[in-house]
């Protein structure tokens, strides 16, 4: 493998194909697209301060590399791409990627990234800011994640978290197949329009949380707040401790310590066709 080291690179498409290297404590600026169409490469020590430095590339890995901010879109169209001990604060990064692991690593501004990106590994993984992250993308698995990033994961299939933290306004929006465990997560809007959805060992703080959901699972989860949740939602299976206020759901099975409120206000609707069950000791709520 060629040793590339030390070496300041501007200009467009400044190592352009190349393949076999070690790219070590280097720096990229002033010119786009430095290492577009390239292979086995592994960046390490190094900086990306440009527009789309590593677009339509194979099997890369990155080790204590920064793209800055200034390097937006920097990551597209790659396959089989590794990055570890990485500050990631470029917008719009990771685009139609496949086979992306990222360990150990900090995003900063990540504006509409990881977007369209297929089978991504996160683990230990800082995501602060921005909005959209893994819009449209599928088998997604993370662990110890810290997410603070509004309308996190629309639009995706098959995810599995793990001791994670999530501050968001909305999040799993129009997704398919989703598991979350031993988890943290606050954010309004929870889970809208999505099918199989399930939550377990999770502390949950939303607002209407919950709606228009086919086959959604709470297992032992603890709600904060929760209100007007799991409308219009069939085929749920719910074992929860308080929740503040239900409204119109449609089948499935409600389980849960304390219950406030039950709204009904859709007379087109069976109230029979959703168990509710209050396992409190007073085993009353006030329904309308």
């Amino acid at each position: 493998m060629k040793i590339i080291k030390d070496q300041h690179f501007e200009g467009e498409r400044a190592l352009y194909k190349v393949s076999d290297v070690l790219i070590d404590n280097c720096l990229f600026d002033n010119g786009e697209s430095p290492l577009k169409e390239a292979r086995n490469v592994k960046v390490v020590n190094s900086k990306f301060d440009y527009w789309y430095p590593i677009w339509y590339g194979k099997n890369f890995a990155f080790e204590n590399t920064t793209l800055t901010i200034n390097a937006r879109a920097g990551v597209w169209y790659m396959e089989d791409v590794s990055f570890k001990s990485c500050l990631l604060d470029a917008p719009k990064l990771f685009r139609r990627c496949k086979n992306l692991s990222i360990k150990d690593s900090s995003f900063h501004n990540p504006e509409e990234t990881l977007q369209h990106c297929e089978s991504v590994t996160l683990d230990n993984v800082v995501i602060d800011g921005g909005t959209y992250f893994g819009f449209g993308s599928k088998k997604i698995t993370g662990n110890k994640l810290e997410i603070t990033n509004k309308y996190v994961f629309d639009t995706c299939e098959d995810i599995k978290l793990s001791n994670s933290n999530i501050f968001t306004k909305d999040a799993f929006w129009n997704c398919n197949n989703v598991e979350v465990e031993d988890s943290y997560i606050e954010g309004e809007y929870i889970g809208w329009n999505s099918e199989n959805l399930t939550f377990k060992n999770c502390t949950i703080k939303s607002h209407q949380g919950f709606c228009y959901i086919k086959g959604l699972k709470l297992i032992n989860c603890k709600l904060i707040d929760c209100d007007l949740a799991f409308e219009y939602c069939s085929d749920i299976d719910v074992y929860v401790d308080m929740v503040e206020s239900v409204k119109n759901p449609i089948s499935g099975k409600i389980k849960a310590t304390s219950i406030k409120e039950i709204i009904r206000d859709n007379p087109d609707m069976d109230p029979r066709n959703t168990r509710i069950e209050v396992l409190g000791e007073d085993h009353k709520y006030h329904e309308v």
